[in-house]
C-alpha cells in the first residue's frame, strides 16, 4: 500500500524544515514565512534496488586527479562573455536574476539567436510568455531569427526534459525556474520545494548531457534573489542584472561562477533594437569632466579587467526636524554613517544637526572600500562650500582611526585616468609610489592630509 505524502513545513526565507505551530522560524527568525508543503515519500529499498546500485567511487590521490580545459560556446556578447569567463561553459547551469522589466529576456534571447546560428539547436522554454509574445521581442532585438531557436511554452519539467531528449539541443534556457514545476512533487510552482527539485533535475541534466542551462529567476522586494538559498549553492554561475528605471544603461554583474572570477561587470545599454555593449563604461557614466562643482568628486573602482570612473555627489544641509537625516543611494548606508563617524572625530567636522545625501551618478553600486575617500571629501565640499580641482579624482579606503589604506590596481587606474583627460589623482600614500606621465599623483597618509590636498 502506497504511503500519503508527509506535511512538512518550510522556511521560505532560508529554505529549512521548521515547526508548523510556530509563527517565527526556528532557523532564521523570519516571521510569517512557514509554508505548507506535501513531500512525497521515498520508495522502499529491496534487494533489487541494492543490486541495481553503482558501487561507491574510491578515493584517490588529488595529486593524481587530472585537469583539463572547458569548453565553451560564444553568446554573441563580448559583454556577457566577459562576465561568464570567455563564454558559457558546456555542462553548466546557469542562474540570471534581475527586477522585471530590466531586460534580462532581451539579453537572453539575443543571446539564444546568435548561439542558434553558430552551434545548433536551442530550446528557448517560455513559463511566462506566450509564443507570440517572444516572436514579437525576437523580431524587435534580433532582426534575422534562426530556424534552429526552438520555443516551447510550458510549465511541466518532465514535459521539457522529455522533449530535450528528442530535440538534442545545444543550449536550453529556462524563462523563469518559479513557474516550472515537477509532477512528482505536491505543491506549488515556485513554491521552496518545487524550485529545489527542479534546480536538482536541471543540474543532471546538464552534467549528464553536456549541454549548457541557463535559469532566470524573480527577485523579491529588497532585490535579493526569490527562493531558497540552496539554488545559489546548486548552480555553477549566478549572474545579477541591474539598471535603473529611468536610464538606458545596464548592468551585469557576476555573484558566483565556478569557471572564472566574480569580479568581472559587463555595461549594456537598452535600446529600441535591444541590448547594445558599452564599452566605454567610465566616459559614458561622466557627463562633464571638465567642470568642477560643489560636493561632487570623481573616484573609481577596478572591476575583473577594467577600471570603472563615476562621479559621487553629496549634498550637506542643516535639519528642520528633530533628527538629521542619512540617506544612501549606490553606497552601503553603514558604510557613510561610519566615515561621517570619522569625519567628525578626526577632522573636526560636526554634522551632528546637517541631513546628508550621497549618490553615486548614473545608477552605479559600487561595493569597494575604494569610494571611501571620494565619499568623504565629497560630504566636506558641501559643508564648506568649498570646490575641488577640476580633473581630480580621488581613491581610497578610510579606516577608523583616520588614517588612509591602500586599494588594488591604484597604477591601472591612473593609467585610465590619464586617457580620460584627468591631471591629478589623491590616493593614500601606500599607493603612490609610482611615476606616471600626465597625470599629479598625490599620496596622503590620513582623511586631514587629503582634504587639504583636495582643497
Amino acid at each position: 500500500m502506497a504511503k500519503k505524502p508527509k506535511t512538512v513545513y518550510i522556511c521560505t526565507e532560508c529554505g529549512n524544515e521548521s515547526n508548523g505551530w510556530q509563527g517565527q522560524c526556528s532557523f532564521c527568525g523570519a516571521w510569517n514565512s512557514i509554508v505548507e508543503q506535501k513531500v512525497a515519500p521515498a520508495p522502499k529499498e529491496t534487494d533489487d534496488t541494492r543490486r541495481r546500485v553503482t558501487p561507491l567511487a574510491r578515493p584517490v590521490p588529488l595529486s593524481e586527479v587530472g585537469t583539463r580545459n572547458y569548453s565553451r560556446i560564444h553568446s554573441g556578447s563580448r559583454e556577457l562573455d566577459r562576465v561568464l569567463g570567455d563564454g558559457i561553459v558546456l555542462g553548466s547551469l546557469i542562474l540570471i536574476s534581475g527586477e522585471p522589466g530590466i531586460g534580462k529576456s532581451t539579453l537572453i534571447v539575443q543571446a539564444a539567436n546568435h548561439i542558434a546560428g553558430t552551434y545548433g539547436k536551442v530550446l528557448y522554454v517560455s513559463g511566462e510568455e506566450s509564443e507570440e509574445q517572444v516572436k514579437l521581442r525576437a523580431d524587435r532585438v534580433c532582426g534575422k531569427i534562426s530556424e534552429n531557436l526552438y520555443i516551447f511554452p510550458e510549465t511541466n519539467l518532465e514535459n521539457v526534459l522529455a522533449h530535450c531528449e528528442n530535440l538534442q539541443p545545444c543550449f536550453v534556457i529556462i524563462d523563469s525556474i518559479q513557474t516550472v514545476y515537477s509532477g512528482g512533487i505536491d505543491s506549488v510552482a515556485g513554491s521552496v520545494s518545487q524550485i529545489r527539485t527542479c534546480s536538482n533535475l536541471l543540474m543532471n541534466f546538464a552534467k549528464t548531457k553536456n549541454v549548457p542551462v541557463m535559469i532566470v529567476a524573480h527577485v523579491t522586494k529588497s532585490g535579493e534573489l526569490a527562493g531558497p538559498k540552496t539554488i545559489e549553492h546548486m548552480v555553477d554561475c549566478v549572474l545579477q542584472f541591474n539598471g535603473e528605471r529611468d536610464r538606458d544603461l545596464r548592468v551585469l554583474r557576476s555573484l558566483k561562477n565556478r569557471f572564472g572570477t566574480t569580479e568581472e561587470i559587463g555595461a549594456f545599454r537598452m535600446g529600441p533594437e535591444g541590448m547594445k555593449e558599452e564599452n566605454d563604461l567610465s566616459g559614458s557614466l561622466l557627463e562633464n569632466p571638465d567642470v568642477q562643482e560643489e560636493g561632487s568628486l570623481v573616484s573609481a573602482i577596478y572591476e575583473g579587467s577594467r577600471p570603472v570612473f563615476f562621479e559621487i555627489q553629496a549634498l550637506v544641509s542643516p535639519s528642520n526636524v528633530g533628527f538629521a537625516r542619512r540617506t544612501a543611494l549606490g553606497i552601503d548606508q553603514n558604510r557613510l554613517n561610519m566615515i561621517l563617524a570619522v569625519l567628525e572625530k578626526k577632522a573636526g567636522i560636526s554634522l551632528l544637526n546637517y541631513d546628508v545625501y550621497v549618490n553615486v551618478v548614473g545608477g552605479m553600486r559600487p561595493d569597494s572600500t575604494a569610494t571611501d575617500l571620494a565619499v568623504a571629501l565629497a560630504i566636506f565640499s558641501s559643508f564648506r562650500g568649498k570646490c575641488a580641482a577640476a580633473k581630480t579624482i580621488a581613491i581610497g579606503e578610510i579606516g577608523l582611526t583616520g588614517n588612509l589604506r591602500s586599494v588594488r590596481n591604484a597604477e591601472k587606474i591612473a593609467a585610465e585616468a590619464v586617457r580620460l583627460g584627468y591631471e591629478k589623482i589623491i590616493l593614500p600614500k601606500k599607493n603612490s609610489k609610482f611615476t606616471l606621465a600626465g597625470i599629479s599623483i598625490v599620496g596622503a597618509e590620513n582623511i586631514m592630509e587629503a582634504i587639504r590636498q583636495a582643497y
